[in-house]
C-alpha cells in the first residue's frame, strides 16, 4: 500500500540541496586513468574461425549483470568451429561467465530490445548464412521473441530481408523510427551489394520496408540515432553512398554528408560510431580516416553540416573501428579506437579537447579488429567495458579470438548516473527510447534502480516510471503524451538498505500540447494521483500543483464530480496505452 506525505517547505528544500550535492558529486568525478584487466572464466569457449563480427553488452535475462551477445564470424554455424546460432555469454556478475548457443544460423550483426512490448527483450539481426532447417534462422534479416531467460526464441520476422537483399546482411540495429512506440529495424549488407534496409514494426509480427537501397561497398556498420535533435531517429550507415541519414519521423530518409570528408564514390567510411559528443543532445559520429587515424564531427543544425570535433586526436595511425561512450560516467562522451592490437581510450570534455584515458594492447599480432562494442558495465563498479574479436597468427593460418576487458576499479560508494537522456534531447510523444545510466556498487551486491519523471523542473513533482527493475544499465521507455521543454528524469539505487540519487543536469524536451487532458497534478501522466487530486479540489483541500485546464476535461469552466467520472475513463485509457510506462 503507497502512502503520500506533506512535506514541510523546510523539509523539502533540505531534500533538494542533498540531491543537488549528490548530482554535483557524481559531475566532479574526476579524470584519472582507467585501466582494464581481462575476464577469461567462461570465456575460451567456443572457438572463433575469421571475418567479422558483432557483440552486445546486454541484460537479456534481466537478473541485473550484464550479459554478452553474437552470432558469431565466418565460422558460424559450426565451419571448422563450435560456435552456432545466437550465442550468450551469461554473467554471473562475480566474473565468471556461462556460454549458451541456440539455433543453426550465424555470421553477421545484432541488436537487442522489446519489440513487441510484452516486458520481455528480443533481438533483431541481419546475417550472411542464413542456413537453418527451421524458421528460426532461415532468412538474411530476422527478429526473435524472447521468453526473459535468453534460453527460447520465437521468429516473428513476417516481411523481413523482402526488399531485394539476397547476397548476406550483417550489421542490424532497433529504434522507433516513427514514434509509434514500437522498435523498427535497419540492417546493413554484408560487404558488397545488398546495400542496407529499414523496416517498420506493424506490431503482429510483421514487417514493412520503409526505406533502402541497393548495391556499393560496406563496411558492415549500421546505428540509430537522432543526429540533429530534432526528436526523429536518423542513422549512420558504413556505406559508400552515404555515411548520415536524416528520418522525417515517417520511415524515410535523407543523405547529408556535408561537411564529412570525401573519400571517394566506391569508398565506405571505416570504424564508425555514434554518440553526443558536445551535450547538445545530437548524437555526433567517429571513424577511422583513410590514414588510419580517429576523427569526430558532431552536426550543426544551424548551417546543416558536419563540424569537425577531432582536435588533437591523432590523425593517422592503424586504427580500425571505434566506439563513443562515457566511459568514466563524468558527463562528457569519450572516444575509443582499437586496431593491431592497440586499443586506446580519449576522455573528452565536450568541446573537442582530447585527454589519453587508457590504452593497452592484446597479446598476439596482428591483432587486426574484427569487432568491438564498449559500454556495458559487467563488474559494477559504475565504468564502461570492453569486447573484442581480434584476428591474431600469419595470413596463412590466422584465427579470431575473443577479449573481454573489465575496468579494474573497486567502488567505496553507491553511485549512479543518467548517460541517456542527460539533457538537451528532445523527442515525440508516445515514442520509445532507451533510458541508460551508469552506477557503482560496492562489493557487487545486489541493487535495484527507480526511474522518476518531472515535467515541471528539477524540483519535481515526480512520477514513478519504474521501480525495483534490475541495476542493468539500461530501460526501454515509452515517452510521455503531454508535452513540456522542462522535463527531468530522477535515478535512484538502492543496494544493501542503502540508496543514492541524481537528478540530469538539464532539461530535455518533449514536443506536444503542453496541456494534457485529465492530468490534474501536472505531472505528465494521467493515473490515479490525478483522480485524487480532483477530488481534493472539489472538497476545498487546495492541491498543490494542479492544473485547471486538465483538470477541466469537459472543458466549461468548472472542475466538479462530471470532471472526476471523465478522468476515471481517460485513466483506463491510459493505462492501457502505456501499461508498460506506467506500472512496468
Amino acid at each position: 500500500m503507497k502512502r503520500y506525505f506533506l512535506f514541510s517547505a523546510n523539509l523539502l528544500l533540505i531534500i533538494i540541496v542533498v540531491i543537488s550535492l549528490q548530482a554535483q558529486k557524481i559531475q566532479s568525478l574526476p579524470k584519472r586513468q582507467l585501466s582494464y584487466s581481462r575476464l577469461t572464466s567462461g570465456l575460451n569457449v567456443p572457438n572463433f574461425e575469421k571475418g567479422r563480427s558483432d557483440f552486445v553488452m546486454d541484460d537479456i535475462n534481466n537478473d541485473g549483470h550484464v550479459d554478452i551477445l553474437s552470432i558469431g564470424d565466418h565460422g558460424s554455424p559450426l565451419f571448422n568451429t563450435d560456435q552456432h546460432g545466437i550465442m550468450i555469454w551469461f554473467n554471473d556478475g562475480q566474473g565468471n561467465f556461462n556460454l549458451h548457443m541456440n539455433g543453426h544460423f550465424g555470421y553477421g550483426g545484432l541488436a537487442v530490445g522489446d519489440v513487441n512490448n510484452d516486458g520481455f527483450k528480443d533481438f533483431g539481426m541481419g546475417m550472411h548464412h542464413n542456413y537453418s532447417p527451421t524458421n528460426f534462422g532461415n532468412q538474411l534479416i530476422e527478429v526473435a521473441l524472447g521468453d526473459g531467460t535468453g534460453l527460447q526464441w520465437t521468429p516473428w520476422d513476417q516481411g523481413l530481408a523482402t526488399n531485394g537483399e539476397t547476397y548476406g546482411m550483417f550489421g542490424t540495429d532497433l529504434g522507433d523510427v516513427n514514434n509509434d512506440g514500437l522498435l523498427d529495424l535497419v540492417s546493413i549488407s554484408f560487404g558488397a551489394g545488398a546495400g542496407f534496409h529499414v523496416y517498420l514494426n506493424q506490431g503482429d509480427g510483421s514487417w514493412i520496408p520503409s526505406f533502402g537501397i541497393l548495391g556499393n561497398n560496406s563496411d558492415m556498420i549500421i546505428q540509430f540515432a537522432d543526429l540533429n535533435n530534432d526528436g526523429n531517429l536518423d542513422f549512420i550507415a558504413a556505406h559508400a553512398t552515404g555515411t548520415a541519414y536524416f528520418g522525417d519521423g515517417n520511415g524515410n530518409f535523407v543523405k547529408n554528408d556535408t561537411g564529412l570528408p570525401y573519400y571517394g564514390a566506391s569508398v565506405s567510411r571505416k570504424g564508425i560510431s555514434v554518440g553526443d559528443i558536445n551535450n547538445d543532445g545530437s548524437f555526433g559520429l567517429a571513424f577511422i580516416n583513410n590514414n588510419g587515424g580517429v576523427e569526430v564531427y558532431e552536426f550543426n543544425d544551424v548551417t546543416n553540416s558536419w563540424v569537425s570535433y577531432s582536435g588533437n586526436l591523432p590523425a593517422s595511425g592503424s586504427f580500425q573501428l571505434t566506439q563513443l561512450y562515457d566511459m568514466n560516467a563524468d558527463g562528457y562522451t569519450d572516444v575509443m579506437a582499437f586496431g593491431d592490437r592497440t586499443f586506446m581510450l580519449w576522455f573528452g570534455d565536450g568541446n573537442g579537447n582530447w585527454t589519453i584515458g587508457a590504452t593497452f594492447q592484446t597479446p598476439q599480432t596482428p591483432g587486426y579488429a574484427q569487432a568491438f562494442r564498449a559500454g556495458g558495465d559487467l563488474n559494477k563498479n559504475g565504468f564502461g567495458d570492453l569486447v573484442f574479436l581480434v584476428r591474431e597468427g600469419s595470413w596463412m593460418v590466422y584465427t579470431n579470438k575473443m577479449y573481454v576487458y573489465a575496468e579494474n576499479s573497486v567502488p567505496d560508494e553507491l553511485w549512479i548516473r543518467s548517460l541517456y537522456p542527460k539533457g538537451n534531447e528532445k523527442f515525440f510523444p508516445g515514442s520509445t527510447r532507451f533510458i541508460q545510466w551508469a552506477s557503482a556498487v560496492p562489493g557487487g551486491l545486489p541493487s535495484t534502480v527507480k526511474i522518476e519523471l518531472s515535467a515541471t523542473g528539477a524540483n519535481g513533482p515526480w512520477v514513478t516510471i519504474a521501480e525495483d527493475i534490475p541495476n542493468n544499465g539500461k530501460y526501454q521507455w515509452i515517452t510521455p503524451e503531454s508535452g513540456s521543454e522542462n522535463y527531468y528524469l530522477k535515478l535512484t539505487v538502492t543496494s544493501d538498505n542503502q540508496s543514492a540519487s541524481m537528478i540530469t543536469a538539464a532539461p530535455f524536451t518533449v514536443f506536444g500540447a503542453a496541456i494534457i487532458l485529465g492530468d490534474a497534478n501536472c505531472d505528465g501522466i494521467v493515473n490515479m494521483l490525478d483522480a485524487i487530486t480532483i477530488v481534493n479540489y472539489i472538497t476545498g483541500n487546495d492541491p498543490q500543483p494542479f492544473c485547471f485546464e486538465n483538470a477541466d476535461i469537459d472543458g466549461n469552466g468548472i472542475v466538479n464530480l462530471f470532471d472526476f467520472i471523465s478522468a476515471i475513463e481517460l485513466i483506463r485509457h491510459f493505462q492501457k496505452r502505456f501499461k508498460y510506462l506506467i506500472y512496468k
